[in-house]
C-alpha cells in the first residue's frame, strides 16, 4: 500500500485530528481520495458526475482556515460523496434516469446543506439504480456498478455509488436515503457503515418528507463518523414539518463495555432464509458483543413472511404508482425492473394497502413490548451477502444455501421491517466476510428515538472486531 492509499482511508475523525495539529492538509487528503476513486473507477462503475477542481478550491480554502486556526465547522475538510438522488445546488440529478438528464438543481436537500454547512467538501455525485427501487446499482444511464469486493456481485442499491466509493477509499463521507434500506443494504455490501436514523430526527426534502417509511441519512466507514455526521444533520428544519424538536447527540467515542447491557437477537426475523455463511457472522459478532459483557437473548418477534408483503404493498401505493404516467409515456426508455415495478404496483388494491397497515400495527404490538427488556436488538442486514451485479427482482435467481431462487428485493434485504417500525434508530455494520469474499452486516435496532443506544453498541463491537484492517482493500 501507497502513503495515498492510506491517508484516503483515514477516518475522518483522524484526517480532523491531522488537519488542526497540522501535519495533514484537507488538499492532500482530497488529493487521495480522488486517486484513489479513479484507479478503482473502471472496475467500480460509482461515480456519477466528478466536481474535482471546485473541490480543490475549497481544499485550499479549509486549508487556509486550518493555518489560522479557525476551522469552519465539525466536518470542516473532509471530503463529500453525494448520492445522486440527493439534492446538491447547481448539479444535476437524473435518479438513474434517462427521463431526467437534463434536470438540475438550485438547491440542495436539507441534509446535503448541513453536511456542507458543516464543512464537508462534496467532490462526486455516485450511481444509483433507476428511481433509487432496485437492491442492485445498474440503469441504462451509468450501467453496472459492482462490489468492490467481487465484481460479479452488487454493490446493494439504492446508495449502491455511495457504498462503493466508502470502500475503495474514493471518499471519506457520503450521503445516502432508505425507503426500504437503500443506505443499509449497500453498507452491509460494501463493508461500510450507514445510518437509518428515527424518522423526524433528519429532514427530508419536500415532496418525500410525509412518507414514514422515507429517511435522508449518512455512510461512512466507521461508526464514529457516522456519528460526527449524524449530529450534524439531526433536529427541526422549516423544510420538514415532521421533524422533531429534539436534536440528540451521539457519542463518537466506545464505552469500555457492554456489561449490563441486554441485547435481543434473531437471525430471520421469522421471515427470511438466511444463507449459512451470513448466519455464521452474524452469530460471531453476537460473541463479541458478549465477549464485551452484554447479556444476549435469542427472541421470536411472531413474524411471518407478511412483513414483506406489507412493505411491498406500502411501496406500490407510494412509489409505484407515482410512476405510471412515466410507463404510458416513456416505457422505451426505462429500465426492465422499472416497468416490472410499476406495472405490478397498478395492480395493487386499497384493500392491500389497508391490509398491510393492520400487519405494520401487529409488528410493532410485538416489538414495541419486547423492546422494553433490551437496550438493542441485533439481526443481519441481508440474508444473503449480495445479488449478482445485474440482478433484476424476479428474472435474476440468487443462490441461498446452495438453492436457487427467483425473489424480491424485500425477500432477500431484511432492512424494510424497520422502515416499518420507522421510529426505531438502525445502524447497519459490517460483521465480516463470506466465503464468496463480498462483506456481511448486521442491524443494530433500538427502542424508539433511542439513537445513543444503537451508537453505543456500534462503537463498543467495532472498537472490539475493526473490519476494515490495513493492507485489506477492495480492487487493489
Amino acid at each position: 500500500m501507497t502513503a495515498s492509499v492510506d491517508i484516503a482511508y483515514l477516518s475522518g475523525i483522524e484526517a480532523l485530528t491531522r488537519f488542526k495539529a497540522g501535519d495533514l492538509s484537507p488538499v492532500d487528503l482530497l488529493d487521495a481520495v480522488i486517486a484513489r476513486a479513479e484507479a478503482t473507477e473502471p472496475a467500480a462503475n460509482a461515480i456519477a458526475d466528478r466536481f474535482y477542481d471546485r473541490a480543490r478550491d475549497a481544499a485550499k480554502a479549509a486549508e487556509a482556515r486550518y493555518r489560522a486556526g479557525a476551522p469552519a465547522g465539525p466536518l470542516d475538510g473532509l471530503p463529500l460523496a453525494v448520492k445522486e438522488a440527493d439534492k446538491l445546488a447547481g448539479t444535476r440529478r437524473p435518479n438513474g434516469s434517462l427521463l431526467h438528464t437534463d434536470r438540475i438543481d438550485r438547491e440542495s436537500a436539507p441534509v446535503v446543506q448541513r453536511l456542507l454547512d458543516a464543512g464537508a467538501i462534496p467532490h462526486m455525485k455516485t450511481t444509483v439504480p433507476e428511481f433509487c427501487i432496485l437492491g442492485a446499482t445498474h440503469s441504462r444511464l451509468y450501467g453496472v456498478t459492482r462490489n468492490p469486493w467481487n465484481p460479479a456481485f452488487g454493490p446493494g442499491g439504492s446508495s449502491g455509488g455511495s457504498g462503493v466509493v466508502l470502500a475503495t477509499g474514493g471518499t471519506t463521507l457520503a450521503t445516502g436515503s432508505d425507503i426500504g434500506g437503500s443506505i443499509r443494504i449497500p453498507a452491509s455490501a460494501c463493508g461500510v457503515v450507514g445510518y437509518k436514523a428515527p424518522y423526524g430526527r433528519n429532514p427530508s426534502p419536500r415532496g418525500s418528507n410525509l412518507d414514514t417509511y422515507g429517511h435522508y441519512g449518512v455512510m461512512a466507514r466507521t461508526v464514529g463518523d457516522a456519528a460526527l455526521m449524524q449530529n450534524v444533520v439531526s433536529g427541526r428544519h422549516p423544510e420538514d414539518i415532521a421533524t422533531v424538536a429534539e436534536k440528540v447527540v451521539v457519542p463518537t467515542v466506545a464505552p469500555e463495555s457492554l456489561k449490563g447491557r441486554r441485547i435481543a437477537y434473531s437471525i430471520d426475523l421469522g421471515a427470511y432464509e438466511v444463507d449459512e455463511g451470513v448466519r455464521r457472522a452474524t452469530l460471531d459478532a453476537l460473541t463479541v458483543m458478549r465477549d464485551l459483557g452484554a447479556t444476549l437473548e435469542e427472541v421470536d418477534l411472531g413474524w411471518s413472511t407478511d412483513i414483506i408483503r406489507a412493505a411491498e404493498m406500502h411501496f406500490a401505493h407510494g412509489w409505484g404508482n407515482t410512476m405510471a404516467a412515466n410507463l404510458d409515456r416513456d416505457r422505451s426508455l426505462m429500465t426492465d425492473y422499472a416497468i416490472d415495478y410499476v406495472e405490478t404496483a397498478l395492480k395493487a388494491t386499497v384493500a392491500d394497502f389497508h391490509a398491510s397497515r393492520r400487519i405494520e400495527i401487529a409488528m410493532y404490538a410485538t416489538f414495541g413490548p419486547l423492546m422494553e427488556r433490551f437496550d438493542a436488538f441485533v439481526c443481519p442486514t441481508l440474508s444473503v451477502p449480495s445479488v449478482p451485479a445485474e440482478f433484476v427482482p424476479g428474472r435474476t435467481p440468487i443462490e441461498v444455501n446452495g438453492r436457487s431462487r427467483m425473489v424480491t428485493d424485500d425477500e432477500w434485504g431484511m432492512t424494510s421491517p424497520f422502515n416499518t417500525l420507522s421510529r426505531c434508530p438502525v445502524l447497519a455494520v459490517p460483521s465480516g466476510f463470506h466465503p464468496n469474499g463480498v462483506p456481511t452486516g448486521i442491524q443494530i435496532v433500538g427502542r424508539t428515538f433511542d439513537d445513543g443506544s444503537v451508537f453505543e453498541v456500534g462503537l463498543a463491537f467495532e472498537a472490539a472486531a475493526p473490519w476494515l484492517q490495513p493492507g485489506r482493500r477492495p480492487l487493489v
